[in-house]
């Protein structure tokens, strides 16, 4: 089937260009002058498929949060074709026979592409490091939920890691300075009573595995980076030649503790910070220190998220709107390029973890999202295709509302109400 998008806004070598864009077969091609299906295409924007690297997909072991499934439809409707799935399953993904648990599902059900995490330690209980040379198809790997609390363990699965020219991805969390925390340690939880989490207790961490990372060689990434020390200390790590890349999270970008309310839904770890905060994060998204923006997509039970901020379950969904919360609360203000928001959400994340790179070019299998960026729309969490529900952002106007997804030449989503989008490539 030949389809193509006329006068179309679309996102190629790093910036906005108005073209005809051109399919054949699932594949992007060279101009034709007969097509099938013509999409009058001046007021939608074409990118590359998002990547994100920080993903809760939950199968094997607890599918009555989420499945790869409903997971992964979730992805596609927010414009994303590839997605890092977090190991902290059952079984956890700590040798090669368990991860062949989850990639046997990944081969039934998933509507994009998943790339699996492999734990750092066994049963990521943090005592022994996993044999990692057994699990070659593991992305990258991670202990992502707890961090691994010993140097010596973190320092000997960094060696082993640099040895297989793989990524450490680390969920940075000194459990001694938890002290029964649950939100963040600052002004909301002082005045309501609650029992805060201090910036410490990530920026601790962050700052022994650079030192490690720089000693070891590894490739080292920092998982949902929430606090203005933990930006420094990334940016000063990077001046001296760490390698090292880490990310935020739409949320952490947008929102602050002044926004919370006593409800599950605002409850996440690490835990919305200061205004502070805030803007330390947004000023490292605009010079390049925080490299890649990740939902840490984290379905629950609508009872597990029921029991206000004290009694819920950390973690809140995210694929579905992180699109389009970062468009209207850092690109339309003017806060944001709209160029530099696609090299987070694609570009970079791709480059850095091997996702594969699309440079929208005839030949290429097809793989792009299109968004209608004037259409204003309140988020719904019942309309959502993961099964999780708690978003902090339900009820929010948002604009930008994604119509269509191709990944790998396939439809993996269309908008019901999207008329002008084709039903097949």
């Amino acid at each position: 089937m030949k389809v193509v998008f006329k006068d179309a806004a679309i996102y190629k070598n790093g910036r906005m260009i108005s073209a005809d864009f051109f399919l054949s077969d699932g594949m992007i091609s060279e101009p034709f002058l007969r097509s099938d299906f013509t999409v009058d295409a001046k007021k939608y924007c074409i990118f590359p498929g998002f990547a994100d690297v920080h993903v809760h997909l939950r199968e094997p072991g607890f599918s009555y949060k989420e499945t790869i499934a409903s997971g992964t439809a979730a992805a596609a409707r927010g414009g994303y074709t590839r997605v890092c799935a977090m190991p902290n399953l059952n079984p956890v993904p700590d040798s090669r026979e368990h991860l062949q648990v989850q990639l046997s599902i990944l081969a039934r059900d998933a509507k994009v592409r998943v790339y699996p995490y492999g734990a750092i330690t066994v049963g990521e209980g943090g005592a022994e490091t996993a044999p990692m040379e057994e699990m070659e198809k593991a992305v990258a790997f991670s202990d992502d939920g707890r961090g691994v609390q010993s140097p010596e363990r973190m320092e000997a699965a960094m060696a082993r890691a640099a040895a297989l020219h793989k990524i450490i991805a680390a969920h940075c969390e000194d459990e001694t300075l938890l002290h029964g925390g649950y939100i963040h340690d600052g002004a909301y939880a002082a005045a309501h009573g609650h029992r805060g989490i201090c910036a410490q207790s990530e920026w601790g961490p962050i700052q022994r595995d650079l030192a490690l990372a720089e000693r070891t060689g590894c490739a080292y990434h920092v998982c949902h980076v929430s606090c203005g020390e933990s930006v420094e200390l990334i940016r000063r790590a990077k001046a001296r030649g760490v390698d090292v890349t880490c990310e935020t999270a739409p949320h952490y970008l947008t929102l602050c503790d002044e926004d919370l309310q006593e409800d599950g839904r605002f409850k996440m770890n690490p835990p919305l910070r200061s205004r502070r905060d805030k803007e330390a994060l947004i000023r490292g998204v605009l010079d390049g220190t925080i490299d890649m923006i990740a939902t840490d997509h984290a379905p629950h039970t609508a009872e597990e998220k029921s029991r206000g901020l004290a009694g819920s379950l950390m973690g809140v969904v995210g694929l579905e709107t992180a699109f389009p919360v970062l468009y209207t609360h850092l690109v339309r203000p003017g806060i944001l390029p709209l160029e530099r928001l696609i090299q987070l959400l694609y570009e970079n994340p791709c480059h850095r973890f091997g996702l594969g790179e699309s440079s929208m070019k005839p030949g290429e299998r097809a793989d792009f999202t299109v968004f209608d960026l004037d259409a204003a729309y309140t988020v719904e969490p019942e309309e959502f295709l993961t099964m999780g529900r708690a978003t902090p952002f339900a009820g929010t106007q948002v604009f930008g509302r994604c119509l269509l997804t191709v990944c790998d030449g396939r439809i993996v989503w269309r908008e019901p109400a999207a008329e002008a989008m084709p039903t097949a490539l």
